[in-house]
């Protein structure tokens, strides 16, 4: 397999990873709630909620780096297929 098929096989794992951290996180944030009254007996729900705002908190780094990667590899992709093409002409 040549460098341009690794570069886009890579690119393509790298994406889909992002898309379903992306729709793990929209998940997430579908089952937290905006406003919650709770009242003292309620802490179980309370205790779901900060669950749930630190599980989309941890999810911010992986997905920035998941994003940089994948804008570097097609960044790479578009810079080799243009050497490519700069090289055969």
């Amino acid at each position: 397999m040549d460098t341009l098929h690794l570069l886009f096989v890579s690119w393509g794992v790298v994406t889909a990873a992002l898309i379903c951290v992306l729709i793990y996180r929209s998940t997430l944030s579908t089952r937290e709630g905006d406003q919650i009254f709770l009242d003292a007996s309620e802490n179980t729900m309370a205790n779901e909620q900060r669950a749930i705002v630190a599980r989309l908190e941890k999810l911010s780094v992986p997905i920035t780096a998941l994003i940089v990667i994948s804008g570097a590899l097609l960044l790479a992709i578009a810079g080799f297929w243009l050497w490519q093409g700069f090289k055969s002409f």
